[in-house]
């Protein structure tokens, strides 16, 4: 899966069993799904999940690592890939802008991207094998790149890997049912329930649309304006998230909790948010009585390396190089709520 700010991937297995050993819980809603590393976990130890994201890149995550049959899907993926795979380069729009005006990605690997990219559209593939496919090249394209893991900024010069070339892999696909959905968190709450719910909410400024426009555009292939250095998509301008506001978080968390319909609330924060430890303890505690679990973890990868402007150039250093992430829980039918 790509590389990516926020991912649970070492809180995974802590998170997988606090929510399967919840008694009764065989349905789950992943209402932030991101890389849908969690989902695709949950989906592996048997339960049904809902995974829920309303960026087109991410949505592309879940459909192939949840909702996708691995069953039904396998042996045309694997044709597929191979086929695309063979896709002569061919330099546009995209190698122009991420490739040479950007550096995100080293031109020749750029031009195949590319190429592989207009194949993809000009296929009349079924939604699942299509979110394969996108999936495939996404990981591909994360493995060649030249940042420090997010795409703020390039870096300076080509990154090792960046020289590589570019492979595309089948996803490690999953047998059984799942769903992906592309709705904004509080409408999705609103639209669907489950035994649990599992929030892993943006916690402060940082928006994930802006960290990875590229992959936004890469999924979407709308070509968008662009401004600035990093080349970064316009709407990152105009599609905020109330997460990443301090004065609207704590509004918007609280109604996600009034409004969803899940016995079990998990939420997974950080001691960097915006919501403090104890905030959130408040919130929950008007659901039912919560707990919470401390996990200090490493920060992401490009903490350790430092910080970096437009140009790649490093400007600074971090002040600390461990966080704590917070998972807390509760049951809001001992509260004498309404659960599914």
């Amino acid at each position: 899966m790509i590389k990516y700010l926020g991912s649970k991937r070492v809180f995974v297995p802590v998170l997988v069993d606090l929510l399967a050993r919840l008694p009764g819980v065989k349905s789950v809603l992943d209402v932030f799904s991101g890389t849908a590393r969690v989902g695709h976990a949950l989906k592996a130890a048997g339960l049904f999940v809902r995974a829920n994201d309303h960026n087109a890149y991410a949505h592309a995550l879940a459909h192939c690592y949840v909702q996708a049959d691995r069953d039904r899907l396998e042996d045309r993926a694997r044709r597929l890939l191979a086929e695309l795979q063979t896709t002569p380069p061919a330099a546009g729009w995209f190698t122009a802008t991420y490739c040479e005006r950007a550096r995100y990605l080293h031109p020749k690997n750029g031009a195949r991207i590319e190429a592989i990219r207009e194949r993809i559209e000009t296929l009349a593939l079924e939604p699942d094998l299509r979110a394969v496919a996108l999936v495939s090249l996404m990981e591909a394209a994360d493995r060649v790149d030249s940042t420090t893991g997010v795409q703020m900024a390039y870096l300076k010069s080509w990154a090792p890997r960046a020289n590589n070339d570019l492979e595309l892999r089948l996803p490690k696909l999953l047998p059984g049912p799942g769903t992906a959905h592309d709705l904004d968190a509080r409408a999705f709450v609103r639209s669907f329930g489950a035994d649990a719910a599992y929030f892993d909410p943006p916690y402060n400024q940082h928006s994930y649309l802006g960290n990875y426009h590229v992959w936004e555009t890469l999924v979407r292939w709308d070509r968008p304006e662009v401004y600035g250095i990093a080349c970064k998509r316009v709407d990152c301008r105009v599609r905020p998230s109330p997460f990443n506001r301090r004065r609207e978080i704590k509004g918007a968390m609280r109604e996600l909790l009034d409004s969803v319909d899940a016995r079990f609330v998990v939420v997974s924060f950080n001691n960097e948010g915006y919501i403090s430890k104890d905030e959130m303890l408040a919130l929950l505690a008007e659901h039912g009585e919560p707990t919470v679990l401390e996990l200090a973890h490493n920060r992401y990868v490009g903490a350790k390396i430092g910080i970096y402007n437009l140009r790649g150039e490093k400007v600074g250093s971090v002040g600390h190089l461990e966080n704590v992430e917070y998972v807390f829980t509760v049951d809001r039918r001992a509260a004498g709520r309404r659960a599914s």
